[in-house]
């Protein structure tokens, strides 16, 4: 079947399952079995959004997945969350719209916030963090870092994560203003004496005078010898290189 079959199959399954939808809401649907009317409709939605993702529809996925979310979710936050987190990876990956991918990840953590569900809340809005950073938008990153790292700090087995959320507001701070994140980072530790000790402070200590001394190499150095021992991610090398271009006569990059 060619990619316009497999769009023209989706549409059928997405016309039959909202016939489904509206039955279930009448008053003989409710006498006669509405709930099973909508987890059928559910599943012709699911079908719909699998052949519409077969014909590399990505368009008609993400309008299919919002259906599905209307029907199935009402009252059910959980259920919501993981369809926004559904609709926030297609825009992530596969659309690269990073504004939508946001949004929807937020609507997701407010789901799950809904039902109590911190956990899984902190996961999505560290998703709206990262992006909100790499889109320059440093003061949103900062206040969802903070807010993770105060939730995780108090969590024997999530308190290990804190210091990272500390060690990337931080990092957002820096880029912003040199003494914001000296500010911030006394502040951290204030709350969080564990990050006195971490490697993460450290890095950032001898960052912040490389750059009050606008020495490049000091700089470099402090980056590589975090680097040998605990890997920088993507994320993180982006973060240091718009820091150290801060620097006067530098060329970006972090060699």
């Amino acid at each position: 079947m060619d990619n316009t079959g497999k769009e023209k199959e989706a549409m059928q399954l997405m016309a039959e399952a909202d016939k489904k939808v509206k039955a279930s809401g009448s008053f003989l649907g409710g006498m006669f079995g509405g709930n099973h009317k909508v987890e059928d409709a559910c599943e012709m939605y699911a079908r719909a959004a699998n052949m519409f993702k077969m014909a590399k529809n990505w368009s008609g996925k993400c309008h299919i997945l919002h259906r599905f979310l209307y029907v199935q979710t009402e009252g059910r936050f959980t259920i919501a969350a993981k369809h926004h987190i559904t609709i926030a990876e297609v825009y992530e990956s596969e659309l690269v719209d990073i504004d939508k991918a946001i949004a929807h990840y937020e609507q997701a953590a407010d789901y799950y916030k809904g039902e109590e569900s911190n956990s899984s809340a902190n996961k999505c809005l560290l998703k709206v963090g990262h992006y909100s950073a790499q889109l320059e938008q440093y003061q949103k990153a900062i206040e969802i870092y903070e807010q993770v790292a105060m939730s995780t700090m108090d969590n024997p087995l999530l308190k290990y994560n804190a210091k990272e959320y500390f060690f990337k507001a931080s990092l957002c701070h820096f880029i912003v203003d040199e003494l914001n994140a000296k500010l911030a980072i006394e502040k951290y530790e204030e709350m969080f004496p564990a990050f006195s000790d971490s490697r993460e402070l450290k890095l950032l200590k001898k960052l912040l005078e490389a750059h009050e001394e606008q020495n490049s190499e000091a700089f470099t150095e402090a980056v590589k010898e975090f680097d040998s021992v605990s890997r920088l991610d993507q994320w993180l090398t982006t973060m240091l290189l718009r820091i150290k271009k801060t620097i006067q006569g530098d060329a970006g990059d972090l060699k």
